[in-house]
C-alpha cells in the first residue's frame, strides 16, 4: 500500500495522537527485564569459556542476553512483561546452575578499564553506569518503534494523562542530567557559594550544542512536510530546548543551597509543590485550553510552563547524585557540614578513620601488590539503604498524591507533581536494583564497608582485603553506549530533515541552511538521519509487518551497538 506525502503525514500524526498509556505496575515490570538481562549477561559470563568473554564473541554475546531482552519486551511480550519477566528469571537461576569458570573477573573489563579505574580516587559505580546505559538504549528502540504497528500504543506517550514507557523516558532524561550535574559539587562543596556569573558562563558554553541542536532542530521542522505533534512541547518548543535550559535554572538555585535555606532534596520537593499548586491554581486549566494563536507563550505552553516541573525531577536527580557519586552516601553532607563550621571535633576525628577523606578531595589510594594506586573502595551496602529509603519516600509520595487526588493523574504533558514522583521514585528503585546485582553477583571489598573482624569498628580497606578481586565493571557493551552517550543519544534522535514519506518525492532541507556554517552545526543531525531518518525514508513504517517491523529494529540495535562498541575506547563529545 503506498499513500502520498500529505496522507501519509496525517495518518502518522493520527497514529500517535491520543494516547493514554497503561499504567505504574505495568511500566515498573516491563522495565524489570531491563535488570534481569544483565543478571542473566553476568551470570552467564561468569561460566562461560574465555573465547566467549572477549572481542566478538562477547559483542554477540552482548546483543543476545542486553538488547534481545529489551527489544522482545517493549514488542511482543509488552502485554504480558510479568509472564516475561518470569520466564527471564527462571533462564538466569537455570545458568546459575552451571559451573562457575575459575578464573576471570566477575563482570567484563577491559585494559582501559582498568586504567580508568587506577586514574580515579573512587571506586566507579558500574550501577551508575549501567542504569544510563539502558536507559540510552531503551529510548533508542523506542524512537524507532513507535512508528511500527508491532510496538504497543500503550507504551507511546500520553497525550494529557496516563502513565507510559515513552512518558517514564523523557523524566529519566532529566534526573539523570541531574545527577551528572552532582559532579562538581562532589569535587567541591564550595562551587555552591562561588559568584554566579562565572558559573552561569560555564553552563551556558556546556548548553549551547544543546540549544543549537533544538533551534535548529524547530527551523528544519518548520521547513520541512515532517509529521509533529504539537501538544507534546508547544509549536516550536522541543525537548532539546528543556534540557538545555536546566542546568542553567539550576545554577540560579546556587545561593539557596549555599545559605543552608534550604537541602537539595527540600529544595526539589519545595519546586515540585510549588509547581503543582500554580497548577491546580488554573494553570493546567490554561495549557490544556488557551489557543496557540493568542502569543509565543501560549504556542509553547506545554514546554515552557513545564520547566518549573522539570526543574523539580533535575533538583531531585542532583540530590541522588550527591548519594551515589561520592564513596559514601554521606559524603556529600559532612562535606557540607565541615564547611560551615557545624561539625564537632570528635566526628572529624571518626571521619579521619573511616575512609571518607578521599571524598574530601585527599585522593587516598590503596596499594596493590605491584605498588600502583587503586581506587578507593566504595561503601555501595549504605548506598543502597539510602536509596532504598528515598525510593520508598517517593513511592509514598506517589501513593498520597494519588489517593488525595492531588493533581488529577500522572501527566507529563505538565509536568505535575504524580510525574515527578513518579519519575524520581522509579529511577531510585531501578537504581537500586543495579546496584543490587553488584552486591549480590559482584561482591568485591572494594565496594562495600570494611570493618575490623575484632572490634567491628569500620576501618579503611587495606591490599590484602580483596585477595586479588577486581571491583565490579559495568558489561562493555554497557559501559561503550554510556561513555559516548550524548553521540549516541544524536546517532538515535528522531528525524530533524525527513519529510513526510513519499515514494515519489525527497523534500530538500530549506535552502538557508546551505552555507558552510549551519552544515558544520548539522552534522550530528546528518548521523540522526542515517539511523531513525534512514529508515523512516526508506519504508512506511506505519504499515509494516509485524516480522518486518522486528527485523528492521533488531537490525538498527545491531547497528548501533555496534558504532558504540567500535568507540568504547574513544570519547566523542
Amino acid at each position: 500500500m503506498s499513500f502520498g506525502a500529505a496522507s501519509y503525514k496525517t495518518a502518522k500524526e493520527a497514529f500517535v495522537a491520543d494516547g493514554t498509556g497503561s499504567s505504574v505496575a505495568h511500566v515498573n515490570l516491563l522495565s524489570l527485564s531491563a535488570v534481569l538481562s544483565v543478571a542473566l549477561h553476568v551470570v552467564l559470563l561468569k561460566r562461560l569459556p574465555p573465547p566467549f568473554t572477549r572481542g566478538l564473541p562477547l559483542f554477540f554475546l552482548s546483543l543476545l542476553t542486553l538488547i534481545l531482552p529489551l527489544l522482545l519486551a517493549i514488542t511482543l511480550f509488552a502485554p504480558s512483561p510479568a509472564r516475561y519477566s518470569a520466564a527471564l528469571a527462571v533462564l538466569t537461576a537455570a545458568a546459575f546452575l552451571l559451573p562457575v569458570r575459575e578464573s576471570g573477573t566477575p563482570l567484563p573489563s577491559s585494559a582501559a578499564d582498568a586504567q580508568d579505574r587506577r586514574a580515579h580516587a573512587v571506586a566507579p559505580l558500574p550501577a551508575l553506569t549501567t542504569y544510563r546505559a539502558h536507559m540510552l538504549l531503551m529510548t533508542a528502540l523506542c524512537i524507532l518503534a513507535v512508528d511500527f504497528k508491532v510496538f504497543p500504543r500503550m507504551l507511546a506517550k500520553c497525550e494529557t494523562y496516563g502513565a507510559s514507557l515513552m512518558d517514564i523516558g523523557v523524566g529519566s532524561f532529566v534526573f539523570s542530567q541531574g545527577i551528572a550535574a552532582a559532579h562538581p559539587l562532589i569535587r567541591d562543596p564550595a562551587h555552591l557559594a562561588a559568584p554566579l556569573p562565572p558559573k552561569l558562563a560555564r553552563a551556558a558554553r556546556k548548553a549551547a550544542p544543546i540549544l543549537a541542536l533544538g533551534l535548529v532542530r524547530v527551523l528544519l521542522v518548520k521547513g520541512t512536510e515532517y509529521p509533529e505533534h504539537v501538544t507534546e512541547y508547544g509549536v516550536h518548543w522541543n525537548f532539546f530546548l528543556t534540557l538545555a535550559l536546566l542546568p542553567v535554572l539550576q545554577i540560579l538555585l546556587h545561593p539557596l543551597l549555599a545559605q543552608h535555606i534550604l537541602s537539595i532534596p527540600a529544595l526539589g520537593f519545595t519546586l515540585c509543590a510549588a509547581h503543582q499548586l500554580l497548577l491546580s491554581a488554573g494553570l493546567a486549566t490554561y495549557i490544556l485550553t488557551a489557543p496557540r494563536t493568542a502569543s509565543l507563550l501560549s504556542a509553547n505552553r506545554e514546554g515552557i510552563l513545564s520547566l518549573p516541573g522539570y526543574l523539580a525531577l533535575h533538583v531531585l536527580g542532583l540530590a541522588a547524585g550527591t548519594a551515589v557519586l561520592p564513596p559514601s552516601p554521606s559524603a556529600f553532607r559532612r562535606m557540607l557540614a565541615r564547611r560551615s563550621g557545624a561539625r564537632r571535633k570528635k566526628d572529624d576525628d571518626y571521619d579521619s578513620s573511616d575512609g571518607d577523606e578521599g571524598a574530601e578531595g585527599k585522593d587516598v589510594k590503596v596499594k596493590g601488590r605491584d605498588g600502583a594506586g587503586e581506587a578507593l573502595y566504595r561503601e555501595n551496602d549504605k548506598t543502597a539503604t539510602v536509596l532504598f529509603a528515598w525510593s520508598l519516600i517517593y513511592w509514598s509520595a506517589l501513593g498520597a498524591c494519588m489517593f488525595l487526588g492531588i493533581g488529577t493523574g500522572i501527566s507529563r504533558r505538565m509536568v505535575n507533581a504524580q510525574y515527578i514522583l513518579w519519575t524520581a521514585a522509579y529511577n531510585t528503585t531501578f537504581l537500586l536494583l543495579y546496584l543490587a546485582l553488584d552486591l549480590l553477583l559482584c561482591p568485591s571489598p572494594l565496594s562495600t564497608s570494611v570493618y575490623d573482624p575484632v572490634s567491628h569498628l569500620k576501618v579503611r580497606a587495606r591490599a590484602n582485603t580483596h585477595d586479588g578481586r577486581a571491583a565490579p565493571a559495568a558489561p562493555r557493551l554497557l559501559d561503550a553506549v554510556n561513555r559516548n552517550g550524548l553521540a549516541f543519544f544524536l546517532l538515535v534522535r528522531r528525524p530533524f530533515v525527513l519529510p513526510a514519506y513519499s515514494p515519489s518525492s525527497r523534500v530538500p532541507p530549506p535552502a538557508p541552511f546551505s552555507s558552510p556554517r549551519p552544515r558544520h552545526i548539522l552534522t550530528p543531525h546528518t548521523q540522526a538521519n542515517l539511523a531513525t531518518g534512514a529508515v523512516n525514508l526508506s519504508m512506511q513504517t506505519l504499515y509494516a509487518s509485524d516480522a518486518t517491523a522486528l527485523a528492521v529494529l533488531a537490525l538498527y540495535a545491531s547497528a548501533l551497538c555496534a558504532f558504540a562498541w567500535a568507540l568504547a575506547d574513544r570519547r566523542l563529545l
